[in-house]
């Protein structure tokens, strides 16, 4: 087994995870490669075992690696869609942030993870991943987000006028700060904060969500995934900002947007009594009642 470490930051208060973290896999025996940036973090302040490699690209890790760990929170594992990308190499997020909803494996489940997984006893949940179709190179040759695509105005004086197009069909004109188109897995973040409801994964759907509308009867709407999705932009806005999940560029008003899904999906592995509902119980409060 071959696995690949991925990580953004270090501190201090998680060097003790870690290292259990790393005592584990020399003890069951697997092979590591760990993301260059992060070996150069931690090298100095974990014993890290023998013959480990590092990488620093998709076609590095692509082929190479049976696994990725993600050693984080929520960021750090939506950042490894850009190394896994087509690879359907499998994701588990170990949580070493605050709220861990995709990353779902605390500090503390560390060492009984790695043993299931050693067992077999994990499955994938394969998650939609959205996909910028046009303009083609605005992200370089990676337009894709695990969550949501956003667009939002850069003028703070004047409202985003936004025009929605399904399938060429025009759905609404949205004044607004902006707008998310959303994947089920990024229907419980962004979204969820203005009023987006919670998908369930596998729905095969995108929710299309206003930030801040301006009209009282506008509301989130969601559509089959596999329609394709037109944005055009309007109002006294000139510039207005993209986002890819974390990734963010700036573009004229005249930029016409094209969403749709890609045609391979994101694996994350599943453990045991790890499932989506539990999951939105536990770390949204969901239906929380003093009356269960």
């Amino acid at each position: 087994m071959v696995v690949a470490i991925f990580g953004k930051t270090f501190s201090a208060v998680h060097a003790v995870y870690l290292q259990q973290l790393m005592d584990k896999f020399k003890s069951v025996n697997w092979k590591l490669m760990i993301w260059e940036p992060f070996l150069r973090k931690i090298e100095d302040k974990v014993a890290i075992k023998s013959g480990v490699t590092s990488f620093t690209t998709h076609e590095e890790l692509k082929n190479n690696a049976d696994m990725l760990f993600s050693i984080g929170g929520d960021g750090t594992l939506l950042d490894t869609l850009t190394l896994v990308r087509d690879s359907n190499i499998p994701v588990l997020g170990v949580n070493l942030g605050r709220l861990g909803f995709i990353s779902s494996i605390s500090k503390d489940e560390i060492l009984p993870a790695i043993d299931r997984i050693n067992r077999g006893e994990y499955t994938l949940d394969s998650r939609t991943v959205l996909a910028l179709k046009s303009p083609q190179n605005l992200f370089g040759n990676f337009s894709y987000a695990l969550n949501e695509l956003s667009v939002t105005k850069t003028d703070t004086n004047a409202m985003a006028v936004v025009d929605v197009y399904i399938n060429d069909m025009f759905l609404n004109t949205y004044w607004a700060d902006g707008l998310l188109v959303a994947t089920p897995t990024g229907s419980t973040a962004y979204s969820l904060s203005c009023n987006g409801p919670i998908i369930t994964p596998g729905s095969e759907n995108f929710v299309i969500t206003p930030i801040a509308s301006h009209n009282l009867t506008v509301r989130p709407i969601v559509v089959p995934d596999n329609n394709l999705i037109k944005i055009r932009l309007g109002g006294r806005n000139r510039q207005y900002q993209v986002g890819l999940d974390s990734r963010y560029k700036t573009i004229g008003m005249e930029t016409e947007l094209i969403i749709g899904r890609t045609d391979f999906k994101f694996n994350l592995i599943q453990l045991p009594h790890k499932d989506f509902f539990s999951t939105i119980r536990e770390k949204l409060l969901w239906g929380k009642d003093k009356r269960n």
